[in-house]
């Protein structure tokens, strides 16, 4: 994690410019028409600091417009510090730990999360895999145990799915994740996500579930492992990759989140699926993961009620 005593988490000018140099790397254009060649800073008062006027549009702006940060009334500090701990912290950031360490409430740190699971989406993801390339994919589910939940909550119907979300998710070996939450698991909900997300001359790995006898046929290969009688590993045939994110992945949501619902659980894989694509192993560093995760806040601008939509 990199210095917190950064002075754009303290100073708001100079977040104002860091975001600015991160947003407008080739120079200012306008939020609102996209003019670039007539547009020059306004030098007024100091709460006119960093505002820009096009004269095109003859509309005035600032780096936040267009963006998640606009009309916010939390300090741009306090969302860098917000984007910085939850790209820094490998299995998530609690709303509750945002509340304390930001000093806002508990409404604000949880609406400033899921904005900013929001950025994190891909803006347009391009299939998984290729000529050559292998891809794993596994199916997991996410819902408290039976043991612990109260008798009035216990569903009584022994180990399995029942009462649980279903998550798919495909990941190429040395390259990125996609996870998507699934009604249900067979052939015909797995069968859509992977003709939309994996291109059809990939190698595909899967375990021994019904559903990729059929559907692996319509990729170039297709292997499979039995892990009901044991196997793990036949040749380069295996899950292993796909089982390491779901660890980091259950471990954040029972031992950081501890409850994720149903609308809600897209966000979620958004932000995991957006820190393993953007990992070290990959030659990003968290300073570099989190600008990243800033540029996606251009274009989504949210109000408050949209993140409560299923």
């Amino acid at each position: 994690m990199t210095n917190l005593q950064n002075p754009i988490f303290t100073d708001n000018e100079k977040a104002r410019l860091h975001l600015e140099g991160i947003r407008w790397p080739n120079g200012a254009y306008c939020a609102h028409c996209g003019e670039k060649e007539n547009v020059h800073r306004m030098n007024g008062d100091s709460h006119q600091s960093g505002m820009l006027y096009c004269r095109v549009c003859r509309k005035k702006f600032t780096v936040t417009v267009g963006t998640i940060f606009e009309r916010s009334h939390v300090p741009l500090t306090k969302w860098l510090l917000a984007y910085h701990l939850m790209c820094a912290s490998k299995k998530g950031m609690s709303a509750h730990q945002l509340h304390r360490m930001l000093g806002v409430t508990y409404k604000t740190a949880w609406f400033m999360a899921h904005r900013i699971r929001e950025t994190m989406k891909p803006g347009d993801p391009s299939p998984l895999g290729g000529n050559g390339k292998t891809v794993e994919a596994d199916e997991t589910f996410v819902g408290g145990k039976e043991k612990n939940k109260h008798a009035s909550k216990k569903l009584r119907a022994g180990r399995g799915a029942v009462g649980k979300e279903a998550v798919f998710s495909l990941v190429e070996r040395g390259g990125k994740v996609r996870s998507t939450h699934v009604p249900a698991v067979n052939s015909t909900t797995l069968g859509t996500v992977l003709h939309e997300q994996l291109a059809k001359d990939s190698r595909l790995m899967t375990d021994e579930a019904t559903p990729y006898a059929p559907l692996g046929k319509n990729f170039a290969e297709h292997h499979s492992v039995n892990h009901g009688i044991g196997e793990y590993v036949r040749g380069d045939a295996h899950t292993n990759t796909i089982e390491g994110y779901f660890s980091v992945f259950k471990r954040g949501i029972g031992g950081v989140y501890h409850h994720v619902s149903q609308q809600h659980l897209k966000r979620y894989l958004a932000e995991f699926d957006f820190r393993y694509n953007e990992r070290i192993a990959l030659g990003v560093d968290d300073a570099t993961r989190t600008e990243r995760a800033l540029k996606g806040a251009e274009g989504r601008r949210l109000t408050y009620n949209q993140p409560l939509a299923a």
